[in-house]
């Protein structure tokens, strides 16, 4: 089981508390957590990746054993701890402002 912690926001609209817990086949990598989330709590599409180029919103941040994994390929492989369910991936609200 993957666990996902989501940021408040996207927890308020989709309506849970705590991590979410999906279950993915191989290969797992971010597309694959970001396309069962959208399909476990479809409200959730287009919050955090636009709808027509599937690419991360500006404003959001993927976390796995404290790297950053924004900028990484959509098909890397999660790592080991991710995919024990020792460790969760993280999708972060960004701030900005000044």
């Amino acid at each position: 089981m993957i666990r996902v912690v989501l940021p408040y926001h996207l927890r308020n609209l989709a309506r849970v508390e705590g991590e979410v817990l999906l279950d993915i086949a191989e290969p797992v990598n971010i597309a694959a957590v970001l396309d069962a989330l959208e399909a476990r709590l479809p409200m959730l599409y287009g919050t955090h990746r636009d709808h027509g180029t599937r690419q991360r919103r500006p404003f959001i941040r993927y976390f796995a054993c404290l790297e950053d994994l924004s900028l990484e390929p959509t098909d890397m492989r999660l790592p080991d701890a991710v995919m024990a369910g020792t460790e969760p991936f993280l999708v972060v609200g960004a701030m900005a402002g000044g």
